[in-house]
């Protein structure tokens, strides 16, 4: 598919309209700030504000320069639900026993104390509009005080699952569902429709197009002297499928738009670290095997940046009927993304490695009472999805729960430059050897068409690990722990049920000069790896930042 590039002023540049004024307000209205939580799925940090010479996100990017953009923010697993799990409760995906995405994280964890619940418990209306938890753990009568009421909406809403808008599609995806149902009952995930649809359509066509209009008639209707609000809006993109209306296709030229040319995993890196991109290949219009066409990738990367376009104006409306109703002066807004996404990097498609492209988020956070210097600032510092908790705690003037296992970096709101924390952690059990929801592969997986990609992927293992190839433990026990320092990335293969144990494998890159991590160079290194080593065995405890206090 070819779109020609074509301008469209009404998608741009639609908030903050006097930058000063809005930098320069001070909370004055209410006790306490109200939250706007803005959650993105598989978005990396694809955006201007972020260095990126393709995508067009201009209100993000706008965002970015009247808050604080944070540059090395790390999500604790590259999954939705143990990432979303993790950073809701303020513990870590272990702690919380979810590394999987079929875990609720209530059947493990039936009394811990959620961030909106938090909220709630001190007096906030907390409401929810579209994908802040995953799916179905969405901690219903727990966290939220008050369901949207998509009924209030000027049209009739038909569903609030994505789904395509194009009949043949629907038809594909209806037809190919119900075959893999007859042939494996209840296997998840087999039989899919196409990877992106470009249909001319509005934006509430699609789910998040629908969950901004809610937030904005939420929005509106708030009134000064009701309870402060807590506003989590989880926007669906920029996950597959790519679905976005043909005006965000249409920003972009697709003859124009560059691939990856790292076809490849790392030189000397751990075999079991990458998967064969199955959540990619389970498309109906995706090669079952071998590599994508340059002509593919180009569609598909070119559906991501459309995606990423299509929620990029949905944060500018809602940013602006905040503006509207004159309330972004005792309001914190909070933007992020549950984890990065690797699109062809590698010669893989999807999230769920430990790589940077994989675990590195976009970050950004605006407040009323920020420092005035630091707005528009780019932090270096390392921060992970887990603070966000303790942040918002601080900014909106509550007290910690005990059990929160992240740092607050409000501090850097003040000075973007402070020594911070030296280590940021994240965490995925066997790429190479789990489904895309990071469950072990399962029998339907095997007699699948992702049967010859499996046993491609287990001879890889077995001639690298030789006698320490067990299946049951690679599939069940193994686990990469990875530490990300300011420059690099340590990652420690070893059995997740002792960790005490050895490790079957490590790896090291260094971003300074690698920081595409290209080539593993731990075997190279020892005595770095072995300082490392020492450092990550302290855990995220004793790598936190030293402030005064």
């Amino acid at each position: 598919m070819k779109y020609k590039f074509i301008l469209i002023p009404c998608l741009l540049f639609t908030i903050f309209s006097c930058n000063e004024k809005v930098a320069s307000k001070k909370s004055n209205k209410l006790e306490k700030p109200n939250v706007i939580f803005i959650s993105f799925d598989d978005l990396r940090p694809e955006m201007g504000t972020y260095g990126s010479k393709l995508a067009i996100t201009p209100n993000i990017d706008r965002l970015a320069s009247q808050g604080l953009q944070f540059n090395k923010a790390y999500c604790q697993q590259a999954i939705c639900s143990p990432s979303r799990a993790s950073l809701m409760t303020g513990a870590r995906p272990e702690t919380i026993n979810v590394i999987e995405n079929y875990t609720y994280f209530r059947d493990e964890n039936p009394d811990i104390l959620t961030l909106p619940e938090h909220f709630k418990n001190n007096g906030y209306e907390t409401i929810n509009c579209g994908k802040v938890y995953h799916g179905k753990y969405n901690d219903p009568g727990r966290s939220w005080s008050k369901e949207p009421d998509y009924a209030s909406l000027p049209y009739e809403v038909k569903t609030l699952v994505e789904q395509y808008v194009d009949p043949d599609n629907k038809k594909i995806f209806a037809e190919n569902k119900a075959k893999m149902l007859k042939k494996y009952k209840k296997q998840h995930g087999l039989g899919m429709g196409p990877a992106y649809e470009c249909v001319d359509v509005e934006d509430n066509a699609y789910i998040d197009g629908v969950n901004t209009d809610m937030a904005i008639d939420i929005i509106k209707k708030h009134k000064d002297g009701d309870k402060p609000l807590f506003l989590g809006l989880g926007f669906v993109a920029a996950h597959l499928d790519f679905l976005a209306p043909k005006k965000y296709w249409d920003l972009y030229d697709e003859d124009k738009i560059t691939l990856s040319n790292q076809h490849t995993g790392p030189l000397n890196g751990a075999p079991m670290g990458l998967h064969a991109s199955f959540e990619m290949r389970v498309r109906s219009n995706i090669p079952k095997y071998g590599a994508f066409p340059d002509s593919l990738a180009r569609t598909l990367k070119h559906g991501y940046l459309a995606t990423a376009s299509y929620i990029d104006a949905q944060v500018g409306k809602v940013l602006k009927a905040l503006e509207e109703k004159d309330m972004l002066d005792n309001t914190i807004v909070m933007l992020w993304s549950d984890h990065g996404y690797h699109l062809g990097e590698m010669g893989i498609w999807a999230k769920a490695t430990n790589y940077d492209i994989s675990t590195r988020v976009p970050l950004v956070v605006w407040t009323p009472n920020q420092n005035d210097k630091s707005r528009g600032m780019k932090s270096d510092a390392l921060v992970e999805l887990v603070d966000m908790y303790p942040t918002l705690c601080d900014l909106a003037g509550l007290e910690k729960p005990s059990h929160l296992e992240g740092q607050s970096f409000a501090p850097l709101l003040e000075n973007p430059a402070m020594e911070w924390k030296s280590a940021a952690f994240s965490l995925f059990p066997t790429p190479a050897l789990r489904e895309w929801a990071a469950n072990p592969l399962s029998k339907g997986m095997r007699e699948s068409y992702f049967g010859p990609l499996i046993e491609d992927v287990e001879e890889r293992i077995i001639n690298v690990m030789g006698d320490k190839w067990d299946r049951e433990f690679f599939e069940n026990y193994l686990m990469g722990y990875s530490m990300k320092t300011q420059r690099y990335n340590f990652v420690v293969w070893r059995d997740r049920r002792d960790k005490t144990s050895e490790p079957i494998f490590i790896e090291l890159y260094d971003h300074e000069k690698d920081p595409k991590e290209t080539v593993n160079i731990a075997e190279q290194n020892p005595e770095l790896v072995a300082e490392l080593m020492e450092q990550f065995n302290r855990g995220w405890e004793g790598n936190t930042a030293k402030i005064a206090l």
